[in-house]
């Protein structure tokens, strides 16, 4: 490969992303904020919820995590896309709708984002529950990478159909993805603690020293993003066609 060849390849259809360094670096920025805030508050609750005996309840960490995704799509949305999720950036980028480097940036920042966050929840509360980290809890390893490949499937549905599609209503994209979010970690999140981002468990992974069946939190997300988005697009352009 040559010098020219290898650019293109390392670039990977970034070159105006690139060509407004400040404007790339207000893009990282935002999702490595995003990403905190999801892991600071999410896995936060969960950890607070076991330091205080139960005060937050099951339903009440749903809400933080479904809510917390919400605000952060309304708030930074409009500044990178609000990916705060690798899963989803990968996705993303198996689409076409990114290059290489914006990619690889993007999850530099998320992965920065959830260790600090992981860090922060650690020095407040201490240890309790690992601080938020994710593990297998019913059903074991199977059930743990089944709930996350499907739940992911169903996320990045979600964000394609309402984020991407210009035939949705995009002013509601950050209620109907916080909205699934919330939904699956409330119904799915005594099985593994329906993380569907592999930032969110890393960051309390790293901090509490929890790495059980960790790998599953990395391989259920991001293969069920990718297919969810890719099944999104045939969907799109199966009606498109039909239109024409």
């Amino acid at each position: 490969m040559t010098h020219k060849g290898f650019w293109r390849f390392a670039v990977g259809g970034d070159h105006l992303w690139l060509k407004d360094p400040n404007g790339a670096a207000a893009t990282c920025l935002a999702e490595a904020l995003g990403t905190f805030a999801l892991v600071f508050v999410g896995p936060g609750a969960i950890a607070v919820n076991a330091a205080s005996g139960g005060a937050v309840t099951g339903v009440g960490i749903g809400l933080a995590f479904g809510l917390v995704v919400m605000a952060m799509v309304f708030a930074l949305g409009h500044v990178s896309g609000a990916h705060i999720n690798p899963a989803v950036t990968l996705a993303f980028r198996v689409t076409g709708r990114i290059g290489n480097a914006r990619t690889v940036a993007y999850i530099a920042a998320q992965i920065a984002g959830g260790i600090l966050a992981g860090m922060a929840i650690v020095v407040i509360v201490g240890d309790a529950a690992d601080a938020g980290a994710t593990a297998p809890r019913i059903g074991g390893t199977e059930a743990a990478l089944l709930s996350e490949l499907i739940l992911t499937f169903f996320l990045a549905l979600v964000i394609f159909g309402v984020a991407t599609d210009e035939r949705a209503q995009g002013a509601f994209a950050g209620i109907a993805i916080g909205g699934f979010v919330g939904l699956a970690a409330i119904g799915w999140g005594p099985v593994a603690n329906a993380s569907m981002n592999p930032a969110r468990s890393l960051g309390p992974a790293i901090s509490a020293g929890e790495w059980t069946a960790h790998w599953v939190f990395w391989v259920g997300p991001i293969a069920g993003a990718v297919v969810g988005a890719l099944v999104y697009e045939l969907i799109r352009r199966a009606q498109m066609q039909t239109k024409t």
